[in-house]
């Protein structure tokens, strides 16, 4: 990475000191976390988590967090700040992430933002505002919505809030309601709160890392029944302890809803895996062409690190020529 130079003479001069920020995005079983800590290690980074499941406390097997051990003393922000009956925040973590990565540029260090949660990244990267929320105004509307149904209550946002509707599935209760609050809120629909594809601040370097689709399915394959091999029973068993069925994100993982189900006595050990791997590709795909209709990202080869690494030094160094306009 060549570094801006120091002293100059400028404002823009001024604002290049700093360092630039880089985000790793990308699905599932890509390889991110290694090589946000590869990054890390070369560059003088520091790693935020923008994975919301990686959140919380206790769900480590499960969600493939990276271990003490493998981190190799590069600092992690944004772990296990999360119980399990606790509910993540998109809003909390745009303003906790943003923080935190000013904190470490102000030491003179590159913050790494890694994740595979679509909107979590977004939420950083982009400028992005978030409809206000009322817990009168939901209890109105998840009432309304209990009485009449979902299917009913997704014709009556298709008629408020066509593009909404458009977007959510008849049967999704949580986000018909949030999309009821909203319009009965501001008088807008959901949709004018989305974000634009405008960076909050342009010293960003945005790659994604791409496998090859078969063998990505591989790796989730291998990954999940090295999590059971692991001791993602018994990780499951101890957050039933904690209270996770008392959450909402935490119970409805992928893997943990599964697994959960088997402890129960609700679903055999081998449906419970195959079950995992399903699903877990099918969010792979999902998370693919959320990336995918983002076209500033550069991809790079999940496959080959010195060639991926290459392509994230010149990713950084085009975007430590732009003037930084995050708040010191």
């Amino acid at each position: 990475m060549s570094h801006p130079a120091q002293g100059g003479q400028s404002h823009g001069d001024a604002a290049r000191e700093r360092p630039p920020l880089l985000v790793i995005a990308g699905a599932t079983a890509t390889g991110k976390s290694a090589l946000a800590i590869d990054a890390a290690e070369r560059l003088g980074g520091e790693v935020i988590n923008a994975d919301a499941l990686q959140f919380y406390r206790g769900m480590d097997v499960g969600t493939a967090k990276v271990t003490p051990r493998e981190r190799r003393g590069i600092p992690h922000h944004l772990l296990d700040i999360l119980h399990v009956t606790e509910e993540a925040n998109v809003a909390t973590f745009q303003r906790d992430a943003r923080r935190l990565a000013n904190e470490i540029r102000e030491r003179g260090k590159l913050p790494i933002v890694v994740g595979g949660s679509g909107l979590y990244v977004r939420a950083f990267t982009d400028v992005m505002a978030f409809p206000p929320s009322d817990p009168a105004v939901r209890a109105e509307v998840e009432a309304h919505v209990r009485e009449i149904g979902t299917a009913a209550a997704h014709v009556e946002l298709a008629a408020a809030d066509p593009d909404a509707a458009a977007k959510i599935a008849p049967r999704d209760e949580r986000r018909i309601v949030r999309a009821l609050e909203v319009h009965r809120l501001t008088g807008k629909p959901f949709s004018a709160f989305l974000p634009t594809y405008t960076f909050h601040d342009p010293a960003i370097a945005y790659v994604a890392v791409q496998l090859d689709r078969s063998k990505l399915h591989e790796r989730v394959e291998e990954r999940v029944h090295r999590m059971v091999e692991s001791g993602f029973r018994e990780e499951v068993e101890a957050l039933l302890d904690a209270g996770i069925e008392q959450g909402t994100t935490a119970r409805q993982a992928i893997g943990y809803a599964q697994l959960i189900a088997h402890v129960r006595g609700e679903m055999s050990l081998e449906a419970a895996i195959e079950s995992t791997i399903t699903n877990t590709r099918r969010l792979v795909r999902k998370q693919d062409t959320w990336f995918r209709r983002d076209k500033r990202l550069t991809w790079v080869p999940g496959e080959d690190s010195d060639a991926a690494f290459a392509m994230i030094e010149r990713e950084i160094a085009h975007a430590a020529e732009q003037p930084s306009t995050a708040e010191a």
